[in-house]
């Protein structure tokens, strides 16, 4: 929300400046020239030091800088002078909440609210620190508040839409943005943002509408062609959605979100070079940060690692490093000395790999390093194309002791099949997991013994089923080490059947012979069309067709598994 001085009539006990010099200040300000704007109030308060305008000014001048504590100080001096100056109250808020003070800025707006409760602006405003906190119930009363007081409010209608879709209210948010809408036809983020609610409904073509229509008021809009690219990505129009990209990066050259998803339909094309080139951009996004940069320190692919210390941190979840670790063993015969950073629960997997790396948990100190990168630049660093895959089949191995143990579990005289239905649910899982009772057909096969390799989010599905499935029980994987007992359980399995997860990168990284059910649009790492993976050897893709169609694809794994099993009776 773009913020502007708040003016009001002054008094003359308060000393302003003739309405003339007052004018040409805020003039500046609204046209953006701050530092004339900031230099100019600045010297008007060496004559007229009780201006509470001028304090005011000179404070949204320094918030509009990210100068925030020098903000605050000059709306505290106007709150001297003037203690019921509601809009100085106001523009405090505002300062505090850019400044990552959401608490002080709610107490703010409640005190400029005390002083003019009819402040339509200071409730509005409040609802959006309330919604970042969290707070979606006293959000959407404090727009409702604001509502009250302006019902023309159409940002306090987008705003309050943006509250209901976080809440998962999707049809009430779309009502939200309509009465936006009505009021301001020519609100762009308003389109944007009802574009962004039928995204997540499902409604792919109605959403890019909906983009459309925000881009007709706002040309430059790069927030509206990124999220149409990743809808006509999900609708699998990968040539719009790239295109879409394009445009955003025309508009914001460094949209590092733009980036980072062109670099995953490059991948997925299997444009490795462009796509992990790309891919680099993941780094420029907070979250996404997995260490601090220390510059000084990162590799350019091209120098010496002969006798010198590299650090590597993993990044992302576990199936990512399962499947990157790989990288590991390639620094050390470039004759580098590896440490890997990783979680201590993996640790005992990964020691079982053909590596002398150093685990570890800890950011070693930078005089000790000479190198360091996180796990999936390693691609990129080392210049990874379709051709110089890092590949050895099996690259990590179970405990004997547990396959052995697991043997004498599971040794009934069966086929036995290893399931996994459902990754944990974050936006990365969403249409990865199918429903376990997909499964039925492939129980009903002659001496196939469904076996649950499943742990976690969707295990409850095993008590809604009329089909047999051997649960290994709550100890599987129980201790400090991630998938020792899992790893030994898939050496016994005949074949692993799985949807996109950590269980088909161990899987696949353990040289199992694995099925992998994958939704119509994959992961990058899968690419596209092809029935094979050329990052695990053993592997068997099997695609959706049609976007949401499981059924597709079990019909098709079934029958592979009727050939696969006669092929076998006449061995």
């Amino acid at each position: 929300m773009k913020k502007h001085p708040q003016n009001e009539e002054s008094k003359n006990i308060y000393q302003d400046p003739p309405s003339e010099q007052l004018q040409s200040i805020i003039n500046l300000y609204t046209e953006g020239q701050l530092q004339q704007a900031l230099s100019e109030s600045s010297q008007m308060l060496e004559k007229f030091p009780n201006s509470v305008i001028l304090y005011n000014i000179t404070g949204a001048s320094n918030a509009a800088l990210m100068q925030f504590d020098a903000a605050i100080d000059s709306y505290k001096q106007a709150l001297k002078i003037k203690p019921n100056y509601a809009e100085a109250y106001y523009n405090m808020g505002v300062a505090l909440k850019d400044k990552g003070n959401p608490e002080a800025a709610i107490d703010s707006y409640k005190q400029a609210l005390k002083i003019k409760p009819d402040y339509a602006a200071a409730y509005n405003n409040m609802g959006n620190v309330l919604k970042d906190k969290g707070g979606l119930d006293a959000a959407i009363d404090s727009y409702k508040q604001a509502l009250k007081i302006k019902p023309d409010y159409a940002a306090a209608y987008n705003n309050m839409g943006n509250a209901l879709k976080d809440k998962g209210d999707l049809e009430e948010a779309i009502d939200s943005y309509k009465q936006a809408l009505k009021i301001k036809p020519d609100y762009a983020e308003a389109y944007y943002n009802i574009g962004n609610v039928l995204k997540d409904k499902g409604d792919l073509d109605v959403a890019i509408d909906s983009y459309k229509q925000s881009l007709k008021i706002k040309p430059d809009y790069a927030e509206a062609y990124y999220n149409m690219g990743n809808v006509l990505n999900d609708k699998g129009d990968l040539d719009a959605a790239i295109d879409s990209y394009k445009q955003a990066l025309k508009i914001k050259p460094d949209y590092a979100e733009a980036y980072y998803n062109l670099s995953l339909l490059y991948l997925l094309r299997g444009n490795l070079d462009e796509g992990f080139k790309c891919y680099e951009w993941r780094l420029k996004i907070k979250e996404r940060l997995a260490a601090p940069a220390r510059t000084n320190l990162i590799w350019d692919g091209e120098q010496s690692l002969s006798g010198k210390h590299f650090f590597v941190y993993g990044e992302q979840g576990l199936g990512d490093i399962i499947q990157f670790c790989r990288y590991l063993p390639v620094l050390e015969q470039k004759g580098a000395d590896v440490t890997f950073k990783v979680k201590s629960n993996l640790h005992a997997l990964l020691q079982t790999m053909d590596s002398k790396t150093s685990l570890n948990t800890s950011l070693p100190e930078e005089n000790k390093i000479d190198f360091e990168s996180p796990l999936m630049s390693l691609p990129y660093l080392l210049k990874t194309s379709l051709e110089i895959i890092p590949i050895t089949s099996p690259y990590l191995y179970a405990d004997q002791s547990k396959v052995i143990t697991w043997g004498e579990r599971l040794s009934k005289d069966s086929f036995k099949v290893g399931i996994c239905w459902q990754g944990r649910k974050t936006k990365v899982d969403v249409g990865r997991s199918f429903s376990l009772s997909l499964f039925e057909g492939i129980s009903k096969i002659q001496n196939v013994e469904l076996i649950s390799l499943h742990k976690g989010e969707g295990e409850g599905q095993i008590t809604n089923i009329d089909f047999d499935v051997t649960t290994l029980g709550s100890g599987i994987d129980a201790g400090q080490d991630a998938f020792l007992d899992t790893a030994g359980v898939m050496m016994n399995c005949d074949l692993i059947i799985t949807s996109d997860t950590a269980v088909a990168h161990l899987a696949g990284a353990l040289g199992r012979p694995t099925w992998v059910a994958l939704k119509h649009v994959p992961d990058w790492r899968w690419m596209l069309d092809r029935p094979d993976s050329l990052w695990y050897p053993t592997m068997t893709l099997f695609r959706q067709k049609n976007r949401g169609d499981w059924v597709g694809v079990f019909d098709t794994i079934e029958q592979d598994l009727l050939s696969l099993l006669e092929q076998k009776k006449g061995q």
